[in-house]
């Protein structure tokens, strides 16, 4: 049966309100327990080669979860495959628990590997945004959900320390209190999702059968699963797939390191804070400007804009010396904005480029690249930085990022803005 236009604007207008309310609970318990499970992750274990896996590990955990969620919306909509996400991410966080509790930094590992779910959900909510939006709004209907995720950004790591002080008061270790608030938390997320979207956005879009883009690839009946899903996708798809990982992947590249750059010359915590506290904003701050306008310039010259962004902030922050942290500021700042253009573009036009029953394979297939891809960024960015310098990892950042920008350029000018 197909519903009527003014229903689905009506359902859309109430998914995109869950969706941003979840998304800033989600984010919230993400920094909530992985603002200090660096610092946990070492404390158990004695090492700071540990310590560095913490993060790593809730990377690969939101990575190895994408396809299963893709998976599980293909067959029952969007919310079952949030549920999931956020499910799995809140027994990794009661599960990091139990480990400060037993003292087993491998435990913790592993809780924080299922605490990845948590971030899986939160990327793959974007997605759901665009399910039942009008083509000519579907980036700024994107970019809302990504904004909230800046509320939660800035709520979580100020939650971590109360927690801690509330779980000694209560007769348990402080370093199990941000993981059990986390668990609450993603609970409270679950109960959200399972409850307010209905109904289900693709299934719903499914239901109306709207017109295909003109940017869609073919395909065949069946849709692919796992990798083999590159196979099916047509050149916009998978410029907007690679685009959203090499931003990804140049920010947590740049972005891991520059603490450690800015150690070298003895700058406080707090100055520090400040410099990655700016870049966070921008990430999440702008999303709504670069949605506007990747709506109305067109996806793929917005994903330009991203990569040149990408391209100026290795270029600017490279080029500075530990102890200037404004220029460090300035180009942590840059990044942040490019990641956001490259994320938001890019994920429209992905959107558009495949078919309906396509697009949660393909848009599983593009969270496991980009958390791929930032995994392994931050582990090569620590490997440059220790045999060359951060000047370096700037270069190759740079150069990493530039056949993006052109390509881009060459596309703006092969196809009509849209």
């Amino acid at each position: 049966m197909v519903t009527a236009a003014p229903q689905v604007e009506h359902v859309q207008r109430k998914v995109v309100r869950v969706l941003t309310g979840t998304q800033v609970l989600g984010s919230a318990a993400v920094t909530i327990g992985l603002a200090f499970s660096t610092l946990i992750a070492a404390t158990l274990s004695g090492s700071e080669a540990v310590g560095g896996l913490a993060q790593t590990a809730a990377v690969a955990g939101a990575a190895l979860l994408a396809l299963p969620g893709a998976r599980l919306a293909q067959r029952g909509g969007r919310r079952p495959a949030l549920v999931l996400g956020y499910g799995v991410g809140g027994l990794g966080a009661l599960t990091a628990a139990v480990a400060v509790g037993l003292d087993s930094w491998q435990v913790l590992l592993l809780g924080l590997l299922l605490f990845g779910g948590a971030s899986s959900a939160n990327y793959a909510a974007r997605y759901a945004a665009t399910d039942l939006a009008h083509p000519h709004r579907r980036a700024r209907e994107l970019s809302r959900v990504v904004w909230a995720a800046m509320i939660g950004a800035i709520i979580g790591p100020n939650l971590a320390d109360p927690a801690g002080r509330a779980a000694a008061v209560l007769g348990l270790p402080a370093g199990a209190g941000p993981f059990l608030l986390a668990a609450v938390v993603l609970v409270v997320a679950v109960l959200v999702i399972q409850l307010g979207l209905r109904p289900d956005p693709l299934v719903v879009v499914r239901s109306t059968r709207p017109v295909e883009s003109p940017h869609c690839a073919g395909g065949s009946s069946a849709t692919p699963g796992g990798l083999k899903v590159w196979g099916t996708l047509g050149p916009m798809a998978r410029l907007a797939l690679v685009g959203v990982m090499l931003c990804h992947t140049a920010m947590v590249g740049l972005m891991s390191m520059t603490p450690v750059h800015m150690n070298h010359a003895g700058s406080s915590l707090r100055v520090v804070g400040v410099v990655i506290s700016l870049h966070v904003a921008a990430m999440y701050a702008a999303s709504p400007l670069f949605g506007w306008m990747a709506d109305r310039l067109g996806r793929v010259p917005v994903l330009a804009i991203g990569a040149s962004l990408v391209v100026a902030a290795s270029g600017v922050a490279g080029m500075a010396s530990s102890h200037d942290a404004p220029q460090l500021a300035v180009g942590l700042a840059l990044l942040g904005f490019g990641w956001s253009a490259g994320l938001v573009a890019g994920s429209a036009l992905l959107t558009e480029s495949v078919r309906v029953e396509d697009r949660p394979a393909a848009q599983g297939l593009s969270d496991l690249v980009m958390n791929a891809g930032g995994a392994i960024g931050g582990a090569v960015a620590g490997i440059v930085v220790t045999a060359w310098s951060y000047a370096a990892l700037g270069l190759i950042v740079g150069f990493t990022a530039l056949p993006l920008l052109v390509v881009c350029l060459f596309a703006s000018l092969r196809r009509p803005v849209r």
